[in-house]
């Protein structure tokens, strides 16, 4: 029996007159059921590369646009930071439009300087962070191409005792 049950059998046994009010605020209070981590998992994949697919499960679910997959030993990631470290523009863009919640790495490879340095300045031990599968800031400069270019060269102008290099690094 959960707490919420147990509220709802206690108050009906004390107070017959409140039984109908209760049993509306239990059905109203009840948890969501989890998506399926199937779900969860085909999302992030189509993050990665297939917009029409984004489009499609998130009009079917929509909150799938917060959800996580877990690769395994707490490698996490979401749709939108596929779409960061394979440097897919598109779907990134449209994830930001619909509410996601773009982090450091997405905002690297979509270049945008001003935001990521003024965060690097103020937490310079973040250049070292490790965003999914290990990759790191400078991984998603190289990859944001020319719109990424000064964040690139920023990130390598650091002291090198600061980078986070990795064989996925480049």
């Amino acid at each position: 029996m959960n707490r919420k049950h147990f509220i709802l059998q206690s108050a009906a046994a004390s107070v017959p007159i409140l039984i109908a009010p209760l049993k509306v605020l239990a059905k109203n209070s009840e948890d969501p059921e989890p998506y399926k981590l199937d779900a969860v998992k085909e999302f992030v994949i189509a993050g990665h590369g297939k917009l029409d697919k984004v489009k499609a499960m998130l009009e079917e679910y929509p909150n799938l646009i917060f959800s996580r997959y877990d690769w395994g030993n707490g490698d996490f990631e979401e749709a939108i930071e596929g779409a960061g470290h394979v440097a897919n523009k598109e779907i990134a863009n449209y994830l930001i439009e619909k509410g996601a919640r773009p982090n450091l790495f997405v905002l690297t490879m979509l270049g945008e300087t001003s935001i990521v340095k003024s965060v690097i300045e103020k937490y310079p031990s973040l250049l070292t962070a490790k965003g999914p599968h290990g990759l790191s800031l400078l991984h998603h400069a190289t990859k944001g191409g020319e719109v990424s270019r000064e964040l690139l060269d920023y990130f390598k102008s650091k002291p090198p005792a600061q980078h986070s290099f990795n064989v996925f690094s480049t």
